[in-house]
């Protein structure tokens, strides 16, 4: 009788790579700032600006529909650059975080904001590229993101950078928990692999390989992070598009 487990075991072993990249994109959405309609690839600081706003309300732990939401009312305000939201106020940025369903948030959020707001102008005269252009490095870029106030920590930071991957040169986050477990259960690395550099340079290299512009990159990680967001870290296995080709398949 073969032994299941042994078998799901040589599968992760053997099986390294499932389903191309080109695959995976097919069926699972890519970059969250297009789907709001950002254009970051202009380079325009009033693009990556409404990026960084939206990556600050996606850092918070709330639904995606939500946050949508409340990006949208700031967009239908008029409050999408740094000068604009102060001059909302704090009244005026709790009246769009609760109409976006923000609610549990609101306060908390609307003093954040006009903390980092106040921060990117005195700063960097609310352009965001001469932070970047002022960084060392990929770290240190992260550190420049944090210092700009309380309450932006490594997931906010990961989540802004992720997708500026390609137009800063110093965007370079390492992988996040959830785009590592989605890798991993589609065996496109080994399940023993923990090094995060490493990581990242087996995903880039897979993308690169199928000849896909490494501009793009950022579409692969931002699906691989729908993927294990809204399948494999509430174990929905059997509405994945992918469970053919999952390592939990064989655990069924």
């Amino acid at each position: 009788m073969v032994d299941r487990h042994a078998s799901v075991e040589r599968r992760r072993a053997t099986a390294l790579k499932c389903k191309t990249a080109k695959d995976i994109m097919k069926v699972i959405e890519g970059r969250f700032s297009s789907a709001l309609g950002i254009r970051l690839s202009s380079g325009d600081p009033g693009e990556i600006f409404k990026w960084f706003l939206a990556s600050i309300l996606f850092g918070a732990r709330i639904s995606e529909a939500i946050v949508i939401r409340t990006y949208r009312e700031f967009e239908g305000e008029g409050v999408l650059s740094a000068g604009e939201v102060l001059d909302k106020g704090w009244d005026g940025l709790v009246e769009v975080l609760d109409r976006g369903g923000y609610a549990r948030y609101d306060f908390k959020t609307a003093t954040k904001l006009l903390d980092i707001c106040s921060t990117v102008i005195k700063r960097y005269k609310g352009d965001l590229n001469i932070l970047h252009s002022g960084a060392v490095d990929p770290r240190d870029l992260e550190e420049r993101l944090k210092a700009l106030g309380k309450g932006i920590g490594d997931t906010t930071v990961n989540i802004f950078l992720r997708e500026m991957r390609g137009i800063w040169e110093k965007a370079d986050p390492l992988p996040s928990d959830l785009v590592v477990m989605a890798a991993k259960n589609l065996r496109l690395i080994p399940s023993d692999l923990q090094d995060r550099k490493e990581i990242l340079v087996r995903l880039k290299r897979q993308w690169a390989g199928e000849g896909m512009d490494i501009k793009d990159f950022p579409d692969f990680e931002a699906a691989l992070l729908r993927l294990a967001k809204n399948f494999c870290r509430r174990t929905a296995c059997m509405r994945c598009p992918l469970q053919e080709d999952c390592v939990l398949e064989g655990r069924r």
